[in-house]
């Protein structure tokens, strides 16, 4: 009898083990939203107080709200003010891998905001001076951060990470030499700021003064060396990310062209290889799935494009989907990509798959008209 009480017991005991080993495996409530949570954080940029909006990413890639965080600042309108995009840029809203951190301009307050990301929650942890007029992107590489203020002059300001907070880099402010206003014309502010993939050079897009691209190495303290001005193959270079064997991936508005560009040592610009999508104002690109999606902002559409480990570019869709009025800035996670409409205030919702092909399967409405900056953790 005492050996069968004895072995109910160990019996219990070991079923309990169990249940609390799922229980810790599989959590629920709070826990259910921790660090493996996929979330998708779209960017208010209201001029009365911008906010952050967090979404839960399902299964089948369809999003549900998970909560709103404001950020300390307020966001804001390019000149004239009535086109989609009101920030007239690409990254105004990243996300750290490395630091579980998200950082969000405050075009309207010139300053930056950082969060803290817990899976779909937030922390704001910090609001710091932009070092210039109308911040629109920033660029992240290791501890190291750049914020691009596209009003007046133009200037980068750099940052180190510390504490899920940011500190200025003493000396780091460069100025782009432009002659923009403040708040900047959407035609003529730069586009983006964005590190190579190794974090050695920081590229800035110009959209006026030539229509350059602009290389910087990065020194060892962070600081920049003096800029190689490259013309860009098209004009209106606007976002940009980076292909294979770290090529520049350059989305150039004017003629809606993708171009693609080898990154010399010295910061110069060679071997560009453009192909056109046939639509109107390709501003905004992204790689999901291996493939490069653009938003065409006049189009109401988005292009797909595969390249090559040549570099070159080839067209697989002029319209890979038609959206809500004015597409702006996209965010893939996983098998599924995410778009912002400017003027329609949407977020549209989309499958990707393995041939490069588009499903929509949803559209978010109800964000506000302006709205800009998305990204993914």
């Amino acid at each position: 009898m005492k050996r069968l009480t004895t072995l109910f017991v160990g019996s219990l005991l070991m079923a309990l083990a169990v249940t609390q080993s799922a229980a810790t495996k599989n959590p629920r409530g709070h826990h259910h939203r921790g660090h493996q949570q996929h979330a998708v954080f779209v960017q208010t940029n209201e001029p009365a107080g911008n906010r952050i909006v967090v979404f839960d990413r399902a299964r089948n890639g369809q999003l549900a709200q998970a909560g709103t965080y404001a950020t300390g600042g307020n966001g804001g309108v390019a000149a004239p003010g009535d086109e989609p995009d009101h920030l007239a840029s690409q990254g105004s809203l990243v996300y750290d891998w490395r630091h579980s951190l998200l950082i969000a301009v405050n075009a309207g307050s010139d300053t930056v905001s950082t969060f803290k990301v817990r899976g779909d929650r937030l922390r704001l942890t910090g609001v710091v001076p932009s070092g210039g007029a109308f911040p629109a992107s920033v660029a992240v590489s290791g501890n190291l951060v750049y914020v691009l203020n596209s009003g007046g002059p133009g200037t980068l300001q750099g940052y180190v990470i510390r504490g899920h907070r940011l500190r200025a880099l003493s000396g780091s402010t460069t100025s782009l030499g432009l002659s923009n206003t403040d708040p900047p014309n959407f035609l003529t502010s730069p586009g983006q700021v964005g590190f190579t993939p190794d974090g050695g050079k920081l590229i800035v897009t110009t959209k006026a003064s030539g229509s350059n691209i602009v290389v910087y190495r990065v020194r060892g303290d962070g600081r920049l060396a003096s800029p190689v001005v490259n013309a860009s193959a098209t004009p209106v270079p606007f976002a940009f990310t980076f292909g294979p064997r770290g090529r520049l991936v350059s989305g150039e508005a004017m003629q809606s062209v993708l171009t693609t560009y080898a990154i010399n040592g010295n910061g110069s610009l060679a071997d560009p290889q453009s192909v056109s999508d046939g639509q109107a104002a390709l501003c905004w690109v992204v790689r999901a799935r291996g493939y490069y999606y653009v938003a065409n902002t006049m189009s109401n559409t988005l292009s797909a494009y595969r390249i090559s480990q040549s570099g070159t570019p080839t067209l697989l869709s002029g319209v890979a989907a038609v959206t809500e009025t004015g597409p702006i800035d996209l965010a893939a996670s996983g098998p599924y990509l995410y778009g912002q409409t400017g003027a329609a205030g949407t977020l549209d919702e989309y499958r990707v798959h393995r041939d490069g092909t588009l499903e929509k399967i949803g559209v978010i409405t109800g964000l506000p008209v302006g709205q800009e900056g998305i990204a993914t953790n």
